[in-house]
Protein backbone atom coordinates (compact mmCIF):
# COMPACT_ATOMS: atom_id res chain seq x y z
CA UNK A 1 0.00 0.00 0.00
CA UNK A 2 2.49 2.17 0.32
CA UNK A 3 4.35 1.87 -2.70
CA UNK A 4 0.80 2.84 -4.29
CA UNK A 5 0.32 5.69 -2.10
CA UNK A 6 3.87 6.83 -3.00
CA UNK A 7 3.96 6.49 -6.57
CA UNK A 8 0.31 8.40 -6.51
CA UNK A 9 1.68 11.30 -4.44
CA UNK A 10 5.08 11.16 -6.52
CA UNK A 11 3.00 11.49 -10.03
CA UNK A 12 0.51 14.00 -8.32
CA UNK A 13 3.84 16.16 -7.54
CA UNK A 14 5.91 15.49 -10.89
CA UNK A 15 2.76 16.01 -13.16
CA UNK A 16 1.86 19.35 -11.38
CA UNK A 17 -1.62 18.40 -10.41
CA UNK A 18 -1.87 16.69 -13.60
CA UNK A 19 -1.04 19.67 -15.74
CA UNK A 20 1.40 17.23 -17.15
CA UNK A 21 -0.91 15.47 -18.69
CA UNK A 22 -1.69 18.03 -21.07
CA UNK A 23 -1.61 16.12 -24.54
CA UNK A 24 -0.16 19.47 -26.55
CA UNK A 25 3.48 20.85 -24.03
CA UNK A 26 3.24 19.87 -20.90
CA UNK A 27 6.13 21.35 -20.09
CA UNK A 28 4.52 25.22 -21.56
CA UNK A 29 1.26 24.02 -19.40
CA UNK A 30 3.21 23.09 -16.17
CA UNK A 31 5.35 26.72 -16.62
CA UNK A 32 1.67 28.36 -17.40
CA UNK A 33 0.82 26.79 -13.68
CA UNK A 34 4.25 28.57 -12.42
CA UNK A 35 3.01 32.21 -14.04
CA UNK A 36 -0.16 31.36 -12.42
CA UNK A 37 0.68 30.70 -8.85
CA UNK A 38 3.39 33.27 -9.05
CA UNK A 39 1.10 36.06 -10.41
CA UNK A 40 -2.38 35.41 -8.39
CA UNK A 41 -0.80 34.08 -5.00
CA UNK A 42 3.56 34.60 -4.27
CA UNK A 43 4.29 37.91 -2.72
CA UNK A 44 6.53 40.13 -4.59
CA UNK A 45 9.15 39.25 -2.41
CA UNK A 46 12.32 37.75 -4.14
CA UNK A 47 12.93 35.32 -1.23
CA UNK A 48 9.51 33.79 -0.85
CA UNK A 49 9.87 33.14 -4.87
CA UNK A 50 12.99 31.68 -4.27
CA UNK A 51 12.12 29.57 -1.28
CA UNK A 52 9.44 28.64 -3.52
CA UNK A 53 11.36 27.31 -6.42
CA UNK A 54 13.23 25.66 -3.71
CA UNK A 55 10.66 23.52 -2.12
CA UNK A 56 9.11 22.60 -5.55
CA UNK A 57 12.56 21.55 -6.85
CA UNK A 58 13.08 19.84 -3.90
CA UNK A 59 10.04 17.57 -4.19
CA UNK A 60 10.52 17.25 -8.27
CA UNK A 61 14.10 15.85 -7.93
CA UNK A 62 12.05 12.84 -5.48
CA UNK A 63 9.04 12.94 -7.70
CA UNK A 64 10.42 13.35 -11.20
CA UNK A 65 12.58 10.30 -9.94
CA UNK A 66 9.43 8.07 -9.05
CA UNK A 67 8.11 9.16 -12.18
CA UNK A 68 10.55 7.56 -14.56
CA UNK A 69 10.35 4.67 -12.72
CA UNK A 70 6.28 4.71 -13.14
CA UNK A 71 6.31 5.82 -16.43
CA UNK A 72 9.35 3.83 -17.63
CA UNK A 73 11.17 6.53 -19.60
CA UNK A 74 14.05 9.28 -18.91
CA UNK A 75 12.51 12.12 -18.30
CA UNK A 76 9.22 11.43 -19.38
CA UNK A 77 7.43 14.32 -20.80
CA UNK A 78 4.28 14.15 -18.23
CA UNK A 79 7.16 15.43 -15.51
CA UNK A 80 6.79 18.96 -15.58
CA UNK A 81 7.74 19.97 -11.68
CA UNK A 82 11.23 20.84 -12.73
CA UNK A 83 9.40 24.17 -15.68
CA UNK A 84 7.11 24.52 -12.55
CA UNK A 85 10.32 25.12 -10.13
CA UNK A 86 12.41 26.82 -12.76
CA UNK A 87 10.03 29.20 -13.31
CA UNK A 88 10.17 30.54 -10.29
CA UNK A 89 13.98 30.83 -10.83
CA UNK A 90 13.38 33.07 -13.64
CA UNK A 91 11.36 35.73 -11.70
CA UNK A 92 13.01 35.73 -8.62
CA UNK A 93 14.29 38.82 -7.36
CA UNK A 94 13.09 40.88 -10.31
CA UNK A 95 9.61 43.76 -10.49
CA UNK A 96 6.43 42.07 -10.35
CA UNK A 97 5.11 43.21 -13.38
CA UNK A 98 3.65 41.85 -16.56
CA UNK A 99 6.37 42.58 -18.85
CA UNK A 100 8.77 40.80 -16.62
CA UNK A 101 6.77 37.95 -16.21
CA UNK A 102 5.62 37.39 -19.65
CA UNK A 103 9.42 37.78 -20.91
CA UNK A 104 10.66 35.59 -17.93
CA UNK A 105 8.13 32.57 -19.43
CA UNK A 106 9.41 33.08 -23.02
CA UNK A 107 13.15 32.84 -22.25
CA UNK A 108 13.28 30.61 -20.03
CA UNK A 109 11.19 28.10 -22.50
CA UNK A 110 13.06 28.83 -24.93
CA UNK A 111 16.56 28.37 -23.20
CA UNK A 112 14.74 25.20 -21.51
CA UNK A 113 14.57 24.19 -25.44
CA UNK A 114 17.94 24.89 -26.93
CA UNK A 115 19.52 23.73 -23.61
CA UNK A 116 22.79 26.05 -23.88
CA UNK A 117 25.23 24.66 -21.98
CA UNK A 118 25.69 23.06 -19.04
CA UNK A 119 21.71 22.67 -19.24
CA UNK A 120 21.95 19.94 -21.98
CA UNK A 121 25.05 18.18 -20.02
CA UNK A 122 23.08 18.71 -17.06
CA UNK A 123 19.99 16.07 -17.95
CA UNK A 124 22.68 13.47 -17.46
CA UNK A 125 22.57 13.37 -13.71
CA UNK A 126 20.73 10.50 -12.89
CA UNK A 127 16.65 10.30 -11.76
CA UNK A 128 15.07 13.38 -10.89
CA UNK A 129 18.40 15.26 -10.57
CA UNK A 130 19.17 15.03 -14.04
CA UNK A 131 15.08 15.95 -14.43
CA UNK A 132 15.67 19.43 -12.57
CA UNK A 133 18.94 20.65 -13.18
CA UNK A 134 18.32 21.40 -16.91
CA UNK A 135 15.52 23.64 -15.88
CA UNK A 136 17.29 25.48 -13.49
CA UNK A 137 20.10 26.10 -15.50
CA UNK A 138 17.90 27.56 -18.35
CA UNK A 139 15.90 29.52 -15.42
CA UNK A 140 19.19 31.03 -14.23
CA UNK A 141 19.95 32.31 -17.76
CA UNK A 142 16.56 33.90 -18.31
CA UNK A 143 16.61 35.75 -14.85
CA UNK A 144 20.21 37.13 -15.95
CA UNK A 145 19.12 38.23 -19.29
CA UNK A 146 16.55 40.09 -17.77
CA UNK A 147 18.53 41.32 -14.85
CA UNK A 148 20.51 42.72 -17.57
CA UNK A 149 17.77 43.96 -19.31
CA UNK A 150 17.16 45.85 -15.96
CA UNK A 151 20.35 47.68 -15.22
CA UNK A 152 20.64 48.82 -18.78
CA UNK A 153 17.08 50.26 -18.73
CA UNK A 154 17.72 51.88 -15.61
CA UNK A 155 21.34 53.27 -16.97
CA UNK A 156 20.43 53.69 -20.83
CA UNK A 157 16.51 55.10 -20.35
CA UNK A 158 15.83 52.51 -22.90
CA UNK A 159 12.97 50.66 -23.01
CA UNK A 160 12.28 52.81 -19.55
CA UNK A 161 8.23 51.83 -19.15
CA UNK A 162 9.22 48.07 -19.79
CA UNK A 163 12.20 46.94 -17.46
CA UNK A 164 11.46 49.37 -14.66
Amino acid sequence: MAGQLERRLATFVASVAYLGYSPLAPGTVGTLGALAVYWWLLPADGFVIIGTAAVAAAAGIWAGGVGEKVWGKKDPGRVCVDEFAGYFVAVAFLPKTLAYAVFAFVLFRAFDILKPFPAGRSQRLPGGWGIMADDVVAAVYANLVLQTARVLARATGLLENVFT
